[in-house]
């Protein structure tokens, strides 16, 4: 038997069984005529194949600024996609852990806006991509800290210094949490990681200090730059990272865990800065190519949103030279591209349209 689902919008009823999609069209007399039927896709075989392409390449390097990351087995690889329907898909390595690092910017956002409003973020730092490198002291004294947004790192860290709670513990409670409920488990942090970008984060003290005296952060920079370098230490696994980014997919509520994590109302926000400024220097390209707002971390974790379709995931640590990773950009690019991900083509408004 098919259940039909009645839709008023250009007098279509769509019909779907077993993950077969079939479109009816209203003739003038009101009887139905079969226009188009689609099999959904095989999303398993797609993540499958994009990982046997992809897992004997050897491109780029881990990141090597944070020394614990040089250390990190460079043939780590895992893809995982999460579908709203909370369905998961995943190839390769999915247990390995990696630091979340600049992912986590993406979340901390989340959690600003839910809390504080868009416009909070919007007056405070900014949401325009910078035109400069993710962490420039000169884009900051270019324009007194504005002009920055929340996914590059003088953004960011003022980000994580709007998190309420007070003392540094309330805090990194409220940071924790959020990420935890993103993900749909309990995180933990790399003790490694985080004590050695703590040794070694001289610059992000800087700016941190410039967002400080321009007025952007309130109090207490030291506490922010703090908290920030333990938000980017947290591990998380590819599976972790899919589960993530459907969330947003699903308009902030966890597929997995059934969590309604930040109102559907903000989820755009957050996905627009997501596009514009989620890879780094290379954002604008990413854009061009996949249509998908993402967000990528000098861990190698990479996450993209492809919204009502699926959220993805690649944990793979080599880096190309503006810090993205290599296989986790063309895996994820390749299964969009089969699964008619990017939001701005026709195809994925039909896809859109068949699932309703």
């Amino acid at each position: 038997m098919i259940a039909v689902t009645q839709h008023d919008r250009a007098g279509t009823r769509r019909a779907a069984t077993l993950g077969t999609f079939v479109t009816l069209t209203l003739l003038a007399a009101g009887s139905p005529r079969l226009v188009a039927a689609q099999t959904a896709p095989d999303y398993q075989r797609i993540v499958n194949a994009a990982y046997e392409k992809y897992k004997n390449l050897n491109e780029g390097k881990n990141a090597d600024y944070i020394p614990a990351l040089a250390k990190v087995n460079p043939n780590l690889f895992g893809v995982a996609l999460v579908t709203p329907e909370g369905q998961v898909y995943t190839a390769g390595d999915i247990t390995s852990e990696v630091s979340i690092q600049s992912v986590s910017k993406v979340f901390t956002m989340a959690r600003v806006i839910q809390d504080s409003g868009e416009t909070s973020i919007e007056k405070n730092m900014g949401v325009d991509a910078t035109g400069q490198p993710f962490n420039s002291i000169v884009a900051i004294e270019q324009y007194k800290g504005h002009q920055m947004n929340p996914l590059v790192n003088p953004g960011a860290i003022t980000t994580t210094s709007m998190i309420g709670g007070g003392s540094a513990d309330a805090v990194w409670s409220n940071i924790i949490n959020t990420l935890d409920e993103f993900a749909g488990r309990q995180l933990n942090v790399n003790q490694e990681v985080y004590k050695s970008e703590a040794a070694t984060n001289q610059r992000n003290q800087a700016i941190g200090a410039l967002m400080f005296a321009y007025g952007h952060i309130s109090a207490n920079w030291q506490q922010a730059v703090d908290l920030y370098t333990r938000q980017c230490s947290v591990n998380v696994n590819a599976r972790d990272l899919a589960t993530m980014a459907a969330t947003l997919a699903n308009g902030g509520l966890n597929p997995v865990t059934g969590h309604q994590v930040i109102g559907s109302q903000h989820v755009p926000a957050v996905l627009a800065v997501m596009a514009t400024a989620g890879l780094y220097d290379d954002s604008g390209r990413w854009l061009y190519v996949t249509g998908l707002p993402a967000k990528s971390g000098v861990g190698g974790g990479l996450i993209a949103v492809s919204p009502d379709r699926f959220g993805i995931a690649v944990v793979s640590p080599p880096l190309d030279s503006a810090g993205n990773s290599v296989r986790g950009q063309k895996a994820i690019a390749d299964i969009s591209s089969a699964l008619h991900g990017n939001p701005y083509s026709s195809q994925a408004h039909n896809m859109i349209a068949k699932k309703r």
